[in-house]
């Protein structure tokens, strides 16, 4: 019997990855990949039309500043998932889940009668020899499954190893260690004129000293390096189409996306890229010169804030949540672009929304003090009636044309109600289960009464949230 025992363990490690059979983790790295990163620009369409990925081009994209020991992503975040794949053994060589802004436009009123194209990317290490890159997507239960795949030879004269001459200039805002052995974070400045790049510089240290004041990221500084990239604007500011105002930017950020009138990101994935490609980076944070309230964030593609409003550092967190970690938001009272309400919901991929099908099983039920209700009461009659009546007044101002600042104001004023509100209950502080997250007012719950992802007040990541953060900087950071 012990001899069968040998046999079956000497069997396990001949099969098993070269770093059981005496090959480090960095030598397997170099076996399988170059220290560039290859760069899959792809189109994603949709609509009436069933979804589809064509291949725009196979570009370098700068070194490669990820881990060498930690490839395969276990996380289970993001909407897609896309792995690298050794085509002679079908063994996964690299892997990481995403979000699209496809994704998120698919679940508009729009997209069911319009068909539209929308930008991605694929970024991993140069690999030696052809691999086979697979795209997969959740679907209706939450289950990854396989959407597009394709063949990538690097010796293919359609693969171009060229590198890009950078289109600005990078900028040491901290450094830690080698950007493979951290979290690479990158600011970009969008809208920002020449004679404005000192303000750039400001605005950036600014926010970026914010970002490292909340815990996990406080603890956690000396995992991280940040970077800053100077990209000089023609003219102050960015797009804003609902008020006319309309420029022409190096990344193409703007306003309003999907209709929303805080709605920022870029639609221009490949400008984005093409600049960042100028240094070593895994997370992308845009500062917008503007003083129109706005921000987005999606998960491992980008988020940006608008600098100059009254909520900038919040807003620079609470999206830099959302492409960090792909925290859910947790807020259900404002409006928002997407159409939302499923009859039957399966749990959220997300980590800090629950279905909460079974209490037993909650997925963060360590963190929940003993003799918790769950669902968790809270006194949310009261909170609904006076979001509601700021959303209200919100609506008017829209419509009114109101300046920057009466937005402002009337968002201190909810801080200071909301804040008052929400740390005064039964549960507030402990972690539960919260009905009323994600856009829905019942059938999803969040953590606790308050955090970062659900309002304004200056109460930080919950334990849960904390909790997801901290699993992404090790799936960059740990050995």
């Amino acid at each position: 019997m012990k001899r069968l025992r040998r046999v079956a363990l000497a069997v396990a490690l001949l099969f098993m990855a070269p770093t059981l059979r005496g090959a480090s983790p960095v030598d397997s790295f170099e076996a399988r990949f170059a220290a560039g990163t290859m760069r899959i620009d792809l189109f994603h369409t949709g609509g009436p039309v069933p979804e589809a990925f064509s291949v725009d081009r196979i570009v370098a994209d700068g070194p490669w500043s990820g881990s060498r020991t930690r490839l395969v992503d276990d996380t289970n975040l993001g909407a897609y998932l896309f792995l690298v794949l050794d085509p002679a053994t079908n063994a996964t060589l690299f892997s990481r889940g995403y979000s699209s802004i496809y994704g998120e436009w698919e679940t508009t009123d729009e997209a069911p009668r319009t068909q539209r194209v929308f930008q991605e990317s694929l970024r991993f290490p140069w690999p030696r020899k052809a691999v086979q890159v697979v795209v997969k997507r959740r679907d209706k239960s939450n289950y990854f499954r396989e959407v597009w795949s394709t063949v990538v030879d690097p010796a293919s004269p359609d693969v171009n190893p060229a590198p890009l001459t950078p289109l600005g200039k990078v900028f040491m805002i901290f450094e830690n260690g080698p950007a493979t052995a951290k979290v690479d974070l990158l600011i970009l400045g969008e809208g920002y004129s020449e004679r404005e790049l000192p303000k750039f510089h400001a605005d950036a240290k600014r926010l970026v000293d914010v970002l490292f004041t909340h815990e996990p990221f406080k603890s956690r500084k000396k995992d991280f390096n940040v970077r800053g990239l100077d990209l000089p604007s023609a003219e102050s500011g960015v797009t804003r189409p609902q008020s006319r105002i309309f420029r022409r930017t190096p990344l193409s950020v703007q306003y309003n996306i999907f209709g929303a009138e805080r709605y920022v990101l870029t639609y221009d994935d490949r400008a984005l890229r093409n600049a960042a490609s100028a240094t070593p980076y895994d997370f992308v944070e845009i500062l917008v010169n503007d003083a129109q309230y706005g921000g987005g964030g999606i998960y491992n593609f980008q988020s940006t804030v608008s600098v100059d409003t009254a909520f900038a550092e919040y807003v620079f967190v609470h999206e830099f949540g959302h492409h960090f970690a792909a925290l859910a938001d947790e807020y259900y009272t404002s409006d928002v672009a997407v159409a939302t309400g499923a009859a039957a919901r399966p749990e959220p991929w997300e980590p800090n929304v629950t279905a909460l099908s079974d209490p037993k099983r909650l997925k963060w039920l360590d963190l929940v003090p003993p003799g918790t209700p769950l669902p968790t009461p809270w006194d949310k009659e009261t909170f609904e009636t006076q979001s509601r009546a700021v959303q209200a007044e919100r609506r008017k101002m829209v419509a009114s044309g109101a300046p920057p600042s009466a937005f402002d104001e009337l968002f201190r004023k909810e801080k200071l109600v909301e804040s008052k509100l929400l740390s005064q209950m039964a549960h507030s502080g402990k972690v539960g289960a919260f009905e009323g997250a994600a856009y829905e007012a019942k059938g999803l719950y969040r953590p606790a009464t308050d955090c970062i992802m659900f309002t304004r007040d200056d109460v930080g990541f919950c334990p849960v949230c904390r909790r997801a953060i901290e699993r992404v900087i090790d799936l960059y950071a740990k050995p």
